[in-house]
C-alpha cells in the first residue's frame, strides 16, 4: 500500500513596528495584524470546526457544510472564503443537475506557524 504524501502549509508571522505581518511563501501578498487577537480570529474555533467537518464529513457544498454545522450560510460562506484566501482549502466547482455548486476541499494536512518577535 502506497503512503500518501503529507501536505504541509507554512506561514511566517513577523512582528515589526508594533504590528504583525503574515507572509505566505511564494505569494506576493502579505496580511498585517495589529495584534495577536486579530490572528486568533483567522484561526478561531469555528474555523477549526469547519476544517474538521470538511475533512471528516466531506460536504458536497458550502450550503451542506452550513447545515451540518448548524450555522448561518452567509457566516459559513465568509469563513470558507477566508480559509480559501489563506490556502487551507480549495473550492471545487461541480455540476449537479442544473445547479453549480462549490465543494470545499482541504488542501493541507499540517499547518506550521512561525512567529518572529
Amino acid at each position: 500500500m502506497a503512503k500518501e504524501k503529507t501536505k504541509i502549509k507554512e506561514i511566517s508571522i513577523i512582528q515589526s513596528k508594533g504590528a504583525f505581518s503574515l507572509f505566505k511563501p511564494g505569494a506576493s501578498r502579505n496580511y498585517n495584524y495589529e495584534d495577536v487577537s486579530s490572528l486568533r480570529q483567522v484561526l478561531s474555533n469555528e474555523k477549526a470546526r469547519i476544517l474538521n467537518t470538511i475533512k471528516s464529513r466531506n460536504p458536497a457544498s458550502i450550503y451542506e457544510l452550513a447545515k451540518i454545522l448548524g450555522r448561518n450560510f452567509k457566516a459559513v460562506s465568509d469563513d470558507v472564503k477566508l480559509l480559501k484566501k489563506f490556502g487551507f482549502i480549495e473550492l471545487k466547482e461541480e455540476q449537479s443537475k442544473k445547479r453549480r455548486r462549490l465543494r470545499p476541499v482541504i488542501v493541507v494536512d499540517t499547518l506550521n506557524i512561525l512567529v518572529k518577535l
